[in-house]
């Protein structure tokens, strides 16, 4: 009999995907996907003003957060979703632009939406076998009456998996248990609060459910579920399953033990948790708007680059992390761009710019130093 005391629950985040998990490869752009991509990225290098038509005071000139959200891949993932239409694409990222800021998801901070989160209804913890970041949603974990701000919820978490998003990955697997709680009973979604999220996922979160894994639904969701069928995209509807063995797409040592069969002992509790996703997330993002201000903040960059898959960036600048930029560049300090606050997000950025008559240095110089050292 051993006497090893069995190892604590985990209570924090994982960091990464198992060695063995392989992101998909993206698919291959044609000439015409290629042709198309290039007529988009100039449309967008374009825009100069985001307009409010609902807020208008909130209208205003492109911020340099907004023009680190316009990655390569961003314009991509538009472009698939409108069946590459370069027209209906610029008019559907202006508008998810605009729905930003009406919205007001760069404003929502991690004390906002803290009180919704203490039960742990929403959980990311560990990566699928394709390297996207699992998302738990525990509904009979519900702890609040139904408000705007559970819909906050839902979407700030969203934007925290976009964050623990690994090199090559830009899906996320949504798991879902349907379990009931004793401490809470009603925990059904009105149908009208499902069709709201249902569009702005659609509609401003394109292309990037990987794979939704639900268990436990009973005969009154199974019905919800029939209910707004009509409401999702055949594509997305593919992506559904139930009540299937879950080890399959998740890896059992990554896959939470509770309900879900896997080996993940985690157990809950927010004033650990909390805190350790907030800063988890917060050091990717400056890591990535570093790596961004280094490249010359350019819209179009790639998320490979930005998310330390590849030192060379879309422009052919090359990331030395050592000197957190090119070698023998003056770089300013790098941004805190995980800062909830979008004004302070955007100072930052503006103060990480290159002050190219101080360095002696402009963008061609600094490529022409990035190809003279690949020699």
């Amino acid at each position: 009999m051993s006497d090893q005391a069995p190892a604590a629950p985990r209570k924090t985040p994982l960091e990464a995907p198992t060695a063995d998990s392989e992101p998909a490869p993206r698919p291959e752009l044609t000439e015409d996907h290629k042709s198309k991509y290039e007529a988009l990225l100039g449309r967008v290098k374009g825009f100069a003003e985001v307009t409010c038509a609902k807020e208008k005071d909130k209208s205003g000139p492109l911020t340099d957060r907004e023009r680190l959200w316009l990655t390569r891949e961003c314009l991509l993932r538009y472009l698939r979703a409108t069946k590459w239409s370069v027209d209906e694409s610029a008019k559907r990222l202006l508008s998810t632009l605009a729905w930003r800021r009406e919205y007001g998801l760069d404003d929502f901070t991690a004390e906002y939406i803290s009180p919704e989160q203490e039960t742990g209804k929403q959980i990311i913890a560990g990566f699928d076998r394709l390297g996207r970041p699992c998302q738990y949603l525990n509904p009979g974990r519900q702890n609040t009456d139904a408000s705007p701000r559970q819909i906050h919820h839902l979407f700030y978490m969203v934007e925290r998996v976009t964050d623990m998003m690994p090199p090559g990955v830009e899906t996320l697997s949504l798991l879902i248990n349907f379990k009931p709680s004793k401490q809470r009973q009603n925990t059904s979604v009105p149908v009208s609060t499902a069709r709201e999220v249902l569009n702005i996922l659609q509609n401003h979160y394109p292309e990037r459910l990987g794979k939704a894994l639900i268990i436990n639904v009973p005969w009154l969701v199974s019905g919800f579920f029939k209910i707004i069928q009509p409401f999702i995209d055949p594509v997305t509807r593919g992506k559904l399953k139930f009540n299937e063995d879950m080890k399959q797409y998740v890896p059992p040592e990554q896959l939470w033990s509770a309900d879900w069969g896997g080996n993940m002992d985690l157990e809950y509790d927010h004033g650990v948790y909390w805190p350790a996703l907030h800063d988890m997330c917060q050091r990717r993002r400056e890591q990535k708007a570093a790596r961004w201000a280094a490249a010359g903040m350019e819209i179009g960059e790639s998320e490979e680059y930005l998310a330390g898959g590849t030192a060379v960036s879309v422009t052919g600048f090359r990331y030395d992390e050592a000197s957190q930029g090119a070698s023998g560049s003056k770089l300013a300090e790098a941004p805190a761009a995980l800062d909830t606050d979008v004004d302070v997000v955007d100072e930052k950025l503006a103060a990480a710019k290159l002050d190219d008559a101080a360095a002696g240095e402009t963008k061609d110089n600094r490529k022409a130093v990035v190809a003279a050292d690949a020699a």
